[in-house]
């Protein structure tokens, strides 16, 4: 019987495969994309803000979803919340989705270290630049 795979999209440091790797976790595919109509706040950890006009950019992999529920059950991304979304490849294709976020009123502290290594893979996976100034503008 196979493993049940789904479609995640990613937009923190978990767009970084080889953090996954880390944690036995090897996407199937890894695509660049983004969602219209969110903003990225960073605090201790990022979450996706609903806010008209932006658009925020990330990873959209495919996991086996046993993976997933290991990977949102740490202690430091519990609060998280999947919600479905849709994505636009980066070909304008679109694609089914979840997304984890933490719930707005739950986003508090700062977290320069994690705002600089999200800075530092945004460049590395070739992010649009207005985004990565806008993670630039967070890690200060």
């Amino acid at each position: 019987m196979s493993e049940k795979t789904i479609a995640v999209f990613f937009y923190g440091l978990f767009m970084d495969e080889s953090l996954l790797a880390s944690k036995g976790i090897r996407p199937s595919s890894a695509a660049i994309g983004h969602l219209e109509g969110y903003g990225i706040r960073i605090g201790s950890r990022a979450t996706l803000v609903r806010e008209h006009g932006n658009r925020a950019h990330g990873v959209l992999m495919m996991l086996q979803a046993k993976d997933v529920e290991a990977l949102y059950s740490d202690e430091s991304v519990a609060d998280y919340v999947s919600e479905p979304v849709s994505v636009v490849l980066s070909d304008g294709s679109p694609a089914s989705a979840i997304c984890y976020n933490l719930p707005e009123q739950k986003l508090e502290g700062k977290n320069v270290d994690y705002a600089r290594s999200l800075l530092s893979l945004a460049g590395e996976l070739g992010l649009p630049a207005d985004y990565v100034e806008q993670i630039r503008a967070q890690a200060t």
